[in-house]
């Protein structure tokens, strides 16, 4: 229990006022006139006013000492983290030469009258390589393979596949050079001999070889129909991607390759031929964050005095990087001061300072006299007049770096040949600098945790400390004895409403691994961790409404939005931050959701359909849709009529 802090002076403005009224008809009982129009009374609600404004400064002084409390023991608020955002530069036409965008180059949202633009600012350079098709090699499920290269030169109709398509078969093309972070084009003139296939839903995977194994491409378009028919399909090549010798040859190869079909999706009955090929780069991703990045910014002088304090001129400081390091002038070089949590235990010549990066404070060693008079140092100090100053920090961040998908698009630096940029998936990793108030509830867990992972929510807060832009974390017991499992939901952007896509609830591998390895130092020996994504059980929604004397399509869309709001593992549930693990959904909620939506006056029929996000396969319907204790409810493909009254 939270001790209670004092109330130094409950009195407030009518009190006081009441109480000066008082003190007037017992000193001045010829004062008769005590309305509000009184010259007289008009004074004490003036003083009142400001005797009231003393008192809540007065009330006051517990928040502070609380404050200052905290600062004994060193606590810092947490400063913002960026979002970052995979953004693509399209070319204006594929060029002969390497189009080269330096580190730094700045992109942006639209903004527009009730927004501002949202800067993002690229972390490294990107080389936009030009290529293009120099071999054509088929390779059977078996391993053999066949250079085709002579064939198509010569406009023969060349199979991508064995007569029977078989699953591993593959068709690879080598690229003049190799192209790490580019789109690539690949233009085929297929003939329509796949039978059997569905153009929309084909069994192949694009593939990448970065020099270790096949890694996937992202496949932006294929108007190819599985290479059934003349079309381009434009390839995102992994940052991996390198040059080898294949068949004899050595180029930059991608592969098209026959994958397992899912449950009820339609295989190759003949192969599919090529009679003309041609490649192309046609753009290039990297990453970009909100942050803008601050070099050679000067400190000042030294006055060679421990306890030094120097300001930055722009703050937050961002620590999601590489680390602050504070340089300071000796003889005819600078020598680097390292930034520390703490001088607790520096030595009298260890060159070490401690970033407030919240504030944007550099603090240099201090000097503590002890109990018998001697003077001990905590590190060393800057000489007197040496100049100081950071090479580089970054600065910015927040959540409102949290764009949906395609709200990059505008170029703001002048670079040639680029016609446009967008980020094809919403930026993630922005989180608001800590408050005051969200300190006092971290400290208080934090010093009892003593940074060691014990029970349940020990392991929750280290992780939520980790990576702060987790949406969600939960802790459950392994299946097997002494073992913890640290379920992580990433934060997501929906592209529409609350309408998320699976791929933007599961954390990436930099997250799982960052969260891994900071539990592994803290959990207690012989306790076995797993740090993973939780499950996600699809629920399809199926309801027939009737709209009271409203647009028909206007209600449906309105429904929609409620079932993807209260179905919703990030938002929602009944109190909105987000649906409970494990808990089931019942159809009797479902039926509440729906008739609460405005502009529908009957709820005719509402059926429930579990479903699996990653296959689409749907099962029977339920009344009661069970959810396991590592599970989160995922909308899936919701189907809602509305009918005329």
């Amino acid at each position: 229990m939270a001790l209670p802090a004092p109330n130094l002076d409950d009195r407030r403005f009518q009190q006081l006022v009441d109480e000066a009224k008082r003190y007037v008809q017992q000193s001045s009982p010829e004062w008769t006139d005590h309305n509000v129009s009184d010259p007289g009374v008009t004074l004490i609600e003036t003083f009142a006013h400001m005797v009231d404004q003393l008192v809540y400064r007065l009330n006051r002084v517990p928040d502070k000492n609380y404050l200052a409390f905290l600062d004994l023991l060193g606590v810092r608020l947490f400063p913002p983290t960026a979002a970052r955002a995979a953004v693509t530069f399209w070319l204006s036409a594929p060029q002969p030469e390497t189009v080269l965008l330096a580190a730094g180059t700045e992109v942006a949202t639209a903004g527009g009258d009730t927004a501002d633009e949202v800067v993002f600012a690229t972390t490294d350079e990107l080389a936009i390589v030009p290529c293009a098709l120099d071999r054509l090699v088929t390779r059977s499920a078996d391993g053999d393979h066949v250079d085709r290269t002579r064939d198509l030169e010569s406009g023969k109709d060349v199979p991508c596949f064995q007569a029977a398509p078989a699953v591993g078969d593959a068709t690879l093309f080598g690229l003049s050079a190799a192209v790490p972070r580019c789109a690539v084009v690949v233009r085929l003139d297929s003939q329509v001999e796949g039978i059997g296939v569905d153009p929309r839903q084909p069994p192949l995977v694009w593939e990448a070889w970065d020099g270790q194994g096949w890694v996937a491409c992202e496949v932006d378009e294929d108007s190819t129909g599985g290479l059934n028919r003349p079309g381009d399909v434009v390839l995102h090549v992994p940052a991996g991607h390198t040059a080898s010798v294949v068949a004899g040859h050595r180029a930059g190869w991608l592969r098209c390759r026959v994958t397992e079909p899912l449950p009820g999706q339609p295989f190759y009955a003949e192969s599919p031929t090529v009679r003309e090929a041609e490649a192309f780069t046609i753009g290039g991703t990297t990453i970009a964050e909100h942050a803008g990045t601050e070099v050679d910014v000067p400190l000042g002088e030294s006055a060679g005095v421990p306890g030094q304090r120097f300001a930055l001129p722009d703050a937050p400081v961002l620590l999601d990087g590489e680390p602050v390091v504070v340089q300071v002038a000796e003889g005819d070089g600078w020598q680097d001061w390292t930034a520390v949590p703490d001088f607790g235990t520096s030595g009298p010549d260890d060159r070490h300072v401690v970033l407030d990066a919240a504030l944007g404070e550099v603090l240099f060693p201090p000097a503590v006299r002890e109990a018998d008079g001697t003077l001990r140092r905590y590190g060393a100090v800057p000489p007197k007049g040496a100049v100081l100053r950071v090479p580089r920090y970054r600065t910015g961040g927040g959540r409102s770096g949290n764009v949906a998908r395609g709200a990059i698009s505008v170029l703001r630096s002048s670079e040639p040949y680029v016609a446009e940029v967008e980020n094809r998936e919403a930026a993630t990793g922005g989180v608001d600098a800590e408050t005051v108030e969200e300190a006092k509830l971290r400290v208080p867990h934090q010093m009892r945790v003593q940074e060691r992972a014990v029970t349940a929510a020990d392991y929750e807060l280290i992780a939520r400390q980790a990576v702060p832009s987790l949406a969600r974390v939960r802790c459950l017991p392994a299946h097997d004895a002494g073992g913890a499992r640290v379920l992580l939901v990433p934060d997501a952007v929906a592209d529409e409403g609350d309408r998320l896509r699976f791929e933007q609830l599961v954390p990436s591998d930099e997250v799982l691994a960052s969260v891994a390895r900071q539990l592994d130092e803290r959990r207690l020996l012989g306790t076995r961790l797993v740090v993973e994504p939780p499950r996600y059980q699809g629920v399809t929604v199926v309801a027939r409404l009737v709209a009271a004397r409203a647009d028909a399509n206007l209600v449906r869309e309105y429904a929609l939005r409620a079932l993807h709001r209260y179905l919703n593992p990030l938002r929602g549930g009944q109190d909105g931050t987000g649906w409970e693990f494990g808990r089931p959904v019942q159809f009797g909620e479902v039926f509440a959701v729906l008739q609460r939506v405005a502009g529908v006056s009957l709820v005719q029929e509402v059926r429930l359909f579990p479903a699996n996000p990653i296959t689409g396969a749907r099962g029977a319907p339920v009344e009661r849709l069970e959810i396991a204790p590592n599970a989160l409810v995922f909308s899936y493909q919701h189907q809602v009529a509305v009918g005329a009254p």
